[in-house]
């Protein structure tokens, strides 16, 4: 909250800090004592004698037979001077006329035109100030959390305004701010505290940062205004709207004819005369519309309409009757509404919990059923795997035949050597480990067969597909020497691990060289062959390619050549490439094959790289 008015600390003219200095311009014996105005001292004793003497030696001039004399006051100083009927005029900012007119009933007689007044004759705003070059201060938004300096509470050009337009921007400034601080005038405190740094920003009354720079106490270019704005006719930097100009008032004691004549006297001061130069005017006009001012006070809550900080429920309810018999209305319209969809969410809530259960129902349905597809799945694999052995079961027991005929043959010899009592023990030994060699190879291709027959749940690790590829193509290696048709490899080195479960890409593989020896069947003249790739794609992707140089495929074949229990083979199941599709798609890649340039078809699928490398197994 603002602070409270500072009638606690008012003080009477003459013994103010601003009120020792008094000027006073009157002919020596004077039968009549001088024309006192009391003067707002913003910017100190100094500059109000510099700026509004002329002024007040005009006024003695008019009126030899009584002169006149300069108060320069404070806001404290000023209010005591008026309480105690020490001055005949007051001459003071807009703001605290409006406090004086309420407080003590002083009326404004004639408004100063200022030379720098806008278009509308309104001359009195606020700029407030940063440093140069402060980008975080641009708006008066942006001064939340900032620390700020004002003169003081009571000073309009210097405070009131500004914080009527920050309070507009969303910024309380007795809130939102870091620190709000009060210089106390002079109002030249407040620049050289921003200039210093020892705060983030200022206000001040619009016109006295030119003032300051033209009199070169400061450099103008070390500032920048914020919330920067121009009004028509006004040639100061300005962060806020324009009100009217100071006023001349008079006090309600000062004789009605002698305001008169010294309003006529203003009224008369010719262009260009040396008190209207000195104090940056160029005249006075007639009592300009104070309302506005009564406005911005008004909704601060401050002078004549402080009271409005104290509300009462009866002031309230005199004051916005009809606003509160139109909640009560809708307080009735509510309760009966309220009860209406009580009403309505019973009978919904009713529905959606048979819908709920209807459609867990539903749900467990869809669960079991595909938890029965993907056991289906599974076993189609399994079956599939037994199929793909059992086509190549005879080159796989031949694969076998080989170590276990070699076995015998070995220890054929070993028993003939020793029955006949020859062979020496280095003889035996070399016979023996070529026996553990052909019982190991024996046993790495049941293994390897048990591996890739078994049921097992699907397991999704990085797989090195050069290792996946190796392990298909020996159990094919059979198969490809029985028909004479040369298998090649061109596998890419260091390729990235992708994740997939190494036994189901085994598969895959497996499936597509078995094709590929079934196309080859009679058409291995010329050393023709199938060829196994393995690499990159254009988008980082594992590619394997199994290529034939067979006897290709129709445009029919190749329309439906993934579609279950579609087969170009006699007695074929047709499952096989429908259940590899089903197994690259299930890993995130994709499976299709192409017409091979010279003769055959290449059948290519991708798998997407995983992040983390494994070693070739």
């Amino acid at each position: 909250m603002p602070p409270t008015p500072r009638s606690v600390r008012l003080t009477l003219a003459l013994a103010g800090s601003l009120a020792a200095t008094i000027l006073a311009v009157a002919p020596a014996g004077a039968a009549e004592p001088p024309i006192r105005v009391g003067v707002l001292a913003y910017r100190g004793g100094d500059h109000a004698n510099a700026v509004w003497e002329p002024t007040v030696r005009y006024l003695a001039d008019r009126f030899p037979q009584r002169g006149a004399a300069m108060v320069p006051l404070d806001l404290p100083g000023m209010d005591a001077a008026v309480a105690a009927g020490s001055v005949d005029f007051v001459l003071t900012n807009t703001g605290n006329y409006v406090e004086l007119e309420a407080r003590h009933g002083v009326t404004r007689i004639a408004t100063l035109h200022s030379s720098r007044s806008g278009a509308s004759g309104a001359a009195v705003g606020s700029a407030l100030i940063v440093r140069a070059g402060r980008d975080d201060i641009r708006s008066l938004a942006d001064l939340k959390g900032k620390s700020v300096m004002a003169v003081d509470p009571d000073a309009f050009g210097g405070f009131q305004i500004a914080w009527g337009a920050m309070l507009t921007a969303g910024v309380d400034p007795y809130g939102d701010l870091k620190e709000l601080r009060f210089s106390g005038f002079p109002v030249d405190r407040v620049a050289f505290a921003v200039r210093d740094g020892e705060v983030d920003a200022g206000v001040l009354r619009a016109c006295v940062l030119e003032e300051l720079a033209e009199e070169g106490r400061l450099d103008r270019a070390g500032f920048q205004v914020v919330g920067a704005r121009t009004e028509p006719g006004f040639g100061c930097a300005l962060s806020t709207g324009l009100y009217p100009d100071w006023p001349l008032a008079r006090l309600a004691n000062t004789p009605e004819d002698l305001a008169k004549a010294v309003v006529v006297a203003l009224f008369q001061m010719p262009d260009g005369h040396p008190a209207a130069l000195a104090g940056g005017y160029e005249g006075w006009t007639v009592p300009m519309d104070y309302q506005p001012v009564h406005g911005l006070f008004r909704s601060l809550r401050i002078g004549p309409y402080e009271h409005l900080r104290d509300v009462t429920l009866l002031d309230l309810a005199r004051e916005h009757w009809h606003w509160l018999a139109l909640a009560a209305l809708a307080l009735l319209w509510w309760a009966v509404h309220s009860l209406r969809v009580e009403h309505l969410i019973k009978v919904r809530t009713a529905e959606l919990r048979a819908a709920n259960r209807e459609l867990r129902r539903e749900m467990a349905e869809r669960r079991r059923a595909e938890d029965t597809a993907r056991e289906r799945q599974k076993e189609m694999d399994h079956v599939a795997r037994l199929s793909i052995l059992g086509e190549m079961a005879s080159n796989i027991a031949h694969e076998l035949n080989q170590p276990l005929g070699a076995i015998a043959n070995y220890a054929r010899g070993c028993t003939r050597r020793l029955e006949a009592g020859v062979g020496s023990p280095a003889e035996f030994a070399e016979a023996s480990r070529a026996i553990a060699a052909q019982a190991d190879r024996a046993g790495q291709i049941i293994a390897r067969i048990r591996d890739f027959v078994r049921k097992r749940a699907v397991q999704l690790e990085p797989a090195d597909v050069n290792g996946a590829v190796e392990a298909a193509l020996q159990l094919c290696e059979g198969r490809a020497r029985s028909g004479n048709i040369p298998v090649t490899r061109d596998l890419a080195p260091g390729l990235p691990p992708v994740l997939a479960d190494r036994v189901q890409i085994e598969q895959v593989v497996l499936n597509l060289v078995k094709n590929a020896l079934d196309a080859m069947d009679g058409e291995t003249e010329g050393g023709r062959g199938v060829t196994v790739r393995t690499g990159l794609d254009a988008e980082g992707r594992v590619e394997i390619a199994v290529a034939d140089r067979g006897h290709g495929l129709s445009e029919d074949a190749r329309a439906r050549l993934f579609d279950p229990f579609f087969t170009t083979k006699p007695g074929g199941m047709g499952l096989g490439l429908s259940i590899c599709r089903t197994i690259v798609e299930s890993h995130g890649g994709h499976l299709w094959a192409t017409d091979h340039p010279g003769g055959g078809t290449v059948v290519r699928f991708v798998l997407p790289a995983a992040e983390e490398k494994v070693d070739a197994g």
